[in-house]
């Protein structure tokens, strides 16, 4: 079996109408990207590597031999069902095939990001229970002294190929991937091999019917997020749509453009900042059918100069780790409406409800009803926090939102996480870092209205009584401890911080500082 798009071009109301699960009591995720496709058109592209020196094509056949290559080293490490598997490459086809060859013996995948450093690495790999590693000789060294095991491209020898995909169904976990909250450590989001096909048809929705003939799609954004791999990779492979794989350090217009060029790119998904930088390059993409873009409102303004740069409307879509791509707009079916993220996806119940948990008029919480395929499992070990994610029936988003008639209009977030340069922020993770530097009595991290990156970190810090340190120094002690693009931006040193009688840091204030010093 392959998979075959879930959503037929037609109106809205009918989409709706005739759209059901179908959820089959046996399902792998394997089977769905890489062995169905494998087994009956091993020859068809599955990925197209771009580099600067050439252009690689990798056909199913490839990923699945490549992906049995990893299967047997994890094997040889005493890699079972139910075990984790952390996955920590960039974009590539053995990034693809860890992740199958992990779902193929049942076991969970956990994606790294590559630009993560020691303590957020290990914060992740301590929670997970990660005994193994795919990754790369880079990975290896980032690696160095937390206790896994690794597997890299040199471990991969001849593949036997006849091992059998264990046995899983819809709720069986498949990808453990880690959300930015906004109090203590990250917290991972456990989904089923249910979480592919509750993906797709939002993914085909913001494609305007993503797996026509010609489709080739591509993200900048990193195959370690949820915007990479479940809103690009795996749905294009589910759905024989070449991937194009390539890197990219640091966004760049000119290279966006050349892989977009020579990787032939119909598909799309920039996220907003992207949109920007390409907006203020004044840069124009030939050749592509559609756009998508999510993770923040783009207005009128962005829309009208996407329509005359790529010729296309941009669809917006709106969705979280814990349950994403549930609204989507959908130029093929129905109107774009501005500052609108678009319609609930078929098959995904969205409302916006008030503190008794039922749906309301004008302003409230943006929620999705359980049954929606593309909703997590539960917070991996965390069953309080599971509970607290859920109001009745409802999975809180904890985004505040209008919904009038089909359209949900987003207006806010009700937590703290920062979202800077498409990436979301916990502050909660920062603070912990620099109240380890030895200068630093206490901090509050916020985000900071930016034109380009929509918001930067900000932190506000006090220092030990007779000790100094400079912002350079506390920039560079994140920078080494978590990651590169979330190190705070600006850092201003005060007396005291505002705090609450319990000794809680009042962000709020801190927030509304800091939005007035963008005013001044």
């Amino acid at each position: 079996m392959t998979t075959r798009p879930m959503l037929r071009p037609a109106a809205y109301d009918a989409l709706c109408k005739r759209f059901d699960w179908d959820l089959p009591t046996s399902l792998n995720m394997a089977h769905q990207v890489c062995d169905g496709w494998a087994a009956t058109e091993p020859d068809r592209i599955a990925i197209l590597e771009v580099t600067p020196e050439r252009v690689r094509k990798v056909t199913y056949g490839d990923l699945w031999y490549r992906s049995r290559q990893v299967e047997v080293a994890l094997i040889e490490r005493g890699v079972m069902k139910g075990d984790r598997v952390g996955v920590l490459l960039s974009q590539s086809p053995l990034c693809a095939a860890a992740h199958i060859a992990a779902w193929r013996l049942g076991a969970i995948s956990v994606p790294l990001f590559k630009l993560f450093r020691t303590d957020a690495l290990k914060s992740r790999i301590d929670d997970a229970g990660l005994g193994v590693v795919v990754t790369d000789l880079e990975g290896v060294v980032q690696l160095t002294g937390l206790g896994v095991a690794t597997v890299t491209r040199s471990d991969l020898g001849a593949s036997s190929g006849t091992r059998a995909i264990v046995e899983t169904g819809p709720e069986d976990a498949a990808v453990l991937m880690y959300t930015s909250g906004t109090t203590g450590s990250p917290k991972g989001a456990l989904h089923g091999h249910r979480m592919l096909t509750g993906h797709l048809p939002g993914v085909e929705m913001s494609h305007d019917f993503l797996g026509q003939d010609g489709d080739v799609i591509w993200t900048p954004a990193d195959w370690a997020w949820i915007g990479g791999l479940f809103d690009v990779l795996m749905p294009g492979l589910a759905l024989g749509v070449p991937v194009v794989a390539a890197r990219m350090p640091k966004f760049s217009v000119e290279e966006c453009a050349r892989i977009c060029r020579e990787g032939t790119v119909r598909n799309v998904f920039f996220p907003p900042t992207a949109l920007r930088m390409l907006k203020a390059a004044d840069a124009r993409i030939d050749g592509l059918r559609s756009v998508a873009s999510g993770g923040e409102p783009l207005g009128a303004e962005m829309l009208a100069w996407g329509r005359d740069a790529f010729g296309v409307t941009i669809n917006e879509f709106y969705g979280q780790t814990e349950c994403n791509m549930i609204v989507s707009s959908c130029g093929a079916s129905f109107d774009a409406v501005p500052g609108s993220m678009g319609r609930a996806v078929p098959g995904h119940q969205v409302s916006v409800i008030g503190p008794d948990g039922l749906p309301c008029e004008g302003e409230g919480d943006i929620a999705v009803r359980r049954g929606s395929a593309s909703m997590m499992l539960e917070y991996w070990r965390k069953p309080d926090a599971t509970a607290e994610k859920f109001r009745g029936d409802w999975m809180i988003t904890g985004d505040r939102g209008i919904k009038d008639g089909d359209t949900i209009t987003f207006l806010g977030r009700e937590d703290d996480v920062i979202t800077s340069a498409g990436y979301r922020i916990g502050p909660a993770e920062i603070e912990d870092c620099l109240l380890t530097h030895p200068a630093v009595a206490t901090c509050g991290v916020v985000g900071k209205p930016d034109a380009l990156r929509t918001e930067i970190v900000k932190a506000y810090v006090v220092l030990k009584e007779g000790v100094n340190a400079s912002v350079t120094d506390l920039q560079s002690w994140v920078k080494d401890r978590l990651a590169s693009y979330s190190y705070p931006r600006e850092i201003e040193f005060l007396t005291d911080l505002p705090m609450t009688v319990t000794g809680k840091v009042i962000r709020k204030e801190l927030k509304a500082r800091a939005a007035q010093e963008d005013k001044a």
